[in-house]
C-alpha cells in the first residue's frame, strides 16, 4: 500500500512538473504575440473621422447581414459583395497609401496590407463566414 502511494505522489509530482513547464513555455510564446498586437492597436489614432466611420460601417454592415439572414437573395449579394471588398484590398491599400494625406494623420497603409487587412478584409471575411454560416443554418432547418 505504501508503494502505491509513493507512485502516486512520484507520478502527481511530475505531472505538476510537466504541466508547470507546459504553461511557462505557453505563455513565453503568447507573449510577443500579445505585445506585437498591443503595439499595433496603440500605433493608432482610433479617434480619427475615417476611422470611425470605417468601424460604424463594419457594424452597420453586421447588423444589416443579422436582419436579412431569412432573405436569400439579398444576402447573397450582400456575401457576393463582401468578397469583391477582400478582393480588391490590396488595389485599395495601394490607392490609400498614395492619398493618406487627404484624410488622415499618418500613413497606415505598409506595402504589406497588414492595416488595411486587420482592419478591412477581417470584418468582411467574418462578415462573409457569418452569412454563409447562417444560409446553411437556414438551408438545414426543417421549417
Amino acid at each position: 500500500m505504501e508503494e502505491l502511494r509513493s507512485a502516486m505522489e512520484e507520478h502527481m509530482e511530475l505531472m505538476a512538473d510537466l504541466v508547470q513547464k507546459l504553461s511557462s513555455e505557453l505563455r513565453s510564446g503568447i507573449r510577443p504575440a500579445f505585445d506585437n498586437f498591443m503595439g499595433f492597436f496603440h500605433a493608432i489614432d482610433w479617434k480619427e473621422p475615417w476611422l470611425v466611420s470605417l468601424l460604424a460601417f463594419h457594424v452597420v454592415l453586421l447588423i444589416v447581414t443579422i436582419f436579412s439572414r431569412k432573405n436569400t437573395n439579398f444576402q447573397m449579394c450582400l456575401f457576393l459583395l463582401t468578397l469583391l471588398g477582400i478582393y480588391f484590398a490590396e488595389s485599395l491599400n495601394r490607392f490609400l497609401g498614395d492619398n493618406w494625406k487627404k484624410f488622415a494623420t499618418q500613413n497606415y497603409f505598409d506595402p504589406s496590407g497588414l492595416f488595411l487587412s486587420v482592419l478591412w478584409s477581417g470584418p468582411l471575411l467574418t462578415i462573409a463566414i457569418i452569412i454563409l454560416v447562417s444560409e446553411e443554418l437556414i438551408l438545414c432547418s426543417p421549417f
